[in-house]
């Protein structure tokens, strides 16, 4: 067996597009499907509920003060789009360096994307407080000459985001065509016949649309990469472009691509996990994919390990008190316990990356994967609450602390993306059929 020869199915062509087309068009809705799905849906109910409550008393209902003034919302803003990098990322960098391995994950992948994006957006509108207000976040002409900043990095993060989540839907949709054609041509029933008709957007599989649909997506595809890496750039801008303590770094832009990727992947991982178990995918995502991407985590922990050292060499070597003493108090301050544990979820425990065996088996993989984005979710916290609690000016310095409200957003958050994901697994198909069985008569000519 070659080598790109793992990562590819064992089954035939035609048991490949029954194996993937299946839980959309023939399998019924188990119990643990429903169970999963209602309470993603309770949770959702409980960010609705949450997000009313914010817009009817206001902000105060979050432990946001007058130094903090950011909390969760803007921590969870960011956490939410470094997951969605991934997704991308493996579509755009590993379609163009002919990484094989990705045929069998870049679906979900994309799909996750897109709805941890779009979770992502919801929290800058909701900390305005006044959410009909929203058009402030956009750089609309200005007579006064107050508004837009243009060297404020914060009109670029519109810019950024909004071109990403554009590119994003574009990119999963074309990939999507050949599939949509597929289930249209398999379906049983005239409702479906119709709803994927409409989605495969008159695709009749001849060399003509394989031809224009190859070079569009591997333009698109290149287009991506440099996607990628601008919008957590940005994002790292908005606080590289502060005079605060430990943010006026110009190594935060990089530092946020690594760690968006970081977080990506370990959510692709436990999102492939439950994919191939609850929709019986063993033969196309095998034990093999697993390796690679926990390769990719083993890579990026050595990075963070790398930035987060650096960050405290440049506090000593700048000989700067305030930022001395913001690395100091990182470890024995209030938050101390926090950045603790954020060292061992983030740059110890993927160590264990190291050997095969954590990389081949779900049992240690799996765990690793949620200890990596829990760590990854705290390094957002303490980005946004350490910094203003220590500032430059010690009568501004003030503790905070989430309130019942902060914590039940995000756990909403984190229902409603699993939501659509139950969605997503019954309405489009997990994995791409035509790409899968692509690789495969390649890997059977070479």
């Amino acid at each position: 067996m070659t080598a790109a020869a793992r990562y590819l199915s064992d089954l035939p062509d035609a048991a490949v597009t029954g194996t993937v087309a299946a839980p959309v068009l023939e399998q019924r809705f188990g119990r643990g499907w429903w169970t999963g799905f209602l309470i993603s849906l309770a949770l959702t109910v409980v960010m609705i509920v949450s997000i009313v409550w914010l817009l009817w008393k206001g902000v105060g209902v979050w432990g946001v003060n007058t130094s903090n003034v950011w909390g969760f919302a803007l921590a969870n803003y960011v956490w939410w789009i470094g997951i969605g990098n991934a997704g991308t990322l493996i579509s755009s960098m590993l379609l163009l360096t002919r990484q094989r391995w990705r045929a069998s994950i870049s679906r979900f992948a994309e799909a996750m994307t897109l709805f941890a994006a779009a979770i992502a957006g919801l929290f800058p509108i909701v900390h305005l407080g006044r959410p009909w207000l929203f058009y402030w976040l956009v750089p609309y002409p200005d007579t006064m000459g107050v508004y837009p900043q243009w060297r404020s990095p914060l009109v670029w993060d519109f810019f950024a985001i909004a071109a990403y989540i554009l590119f994003s839907l574009m990119f999963w949709y074309t990939g999507a065509l050949p599939d949509f054609a597929t289930l249209r041509d398999r379906a049983t029933t005239r409702g479906r016949q119709v709803f994927y008709g409409i989605l495969a957007l008159g695709w009749r599989n001849s060399a003509r649309h394989w031809k224009i649909y190859e070079s569009y997506y591997l333009a698109m595809a290149a287009l991506g990469v440099p996607m990628v890496v601008s919008v957590h750039s940005v994002v790292g801008l908005d606080f590289a472009a502060g005079l605060m303590p430990g943010w006026q770094e110009t190594i935060f832009p990089p530092y946020f691509v690594v760690g968006a990727m970081y977080s990506g992947f370990a959510m692709v991982v436990v999102l492939a996990a439950s994919i191939r178990w609850g929709l019986g995918l063993q033969a196309l995502i095998k034990p093999a994919h697993f390796d690679v991407m926990a390769k990719v985590l083993l890579f990026s922990a050595l990075v963070m390990s790398l930035s987060y050292a650096t960050e405290w060499f440049f506090a000593w070597y700048s000989k700067d008190q305030a930022d001395r003493y913001l690395v100091w108090w990182e470890f024995f301050g209030t938050y101390g316990p926090i950045y603790i544990t954020m060292l061992a979820c983030n740059c110890v425990i993927p160590q264990l990356l190291w050997f095969r065996f954590a990389r081949r088996s779900l049992a240690w993989l799996v765990p690793i994967a949620i200890l990596i984005n829990v760590g990854m979710w705290l390094e957002r916290i303490l980005i946004v609450v350490v910094t203003p609690a220590r500032g430059h000016l010690p009568s501004q310095w003030s503790i905070f602390w989430p309130t019942i409200w902060d914590w039940l957003l995000l756990a909403g958050s984190l229902g409603f993306f699993a939501l659509m994901f139950f969605l997503f697994v019954r309405l489009i198909p997990a994995a791409s059929m035509h790409e899968v069985k692509a690789r495969q008569y390649e890997e059977a000519q070479a």
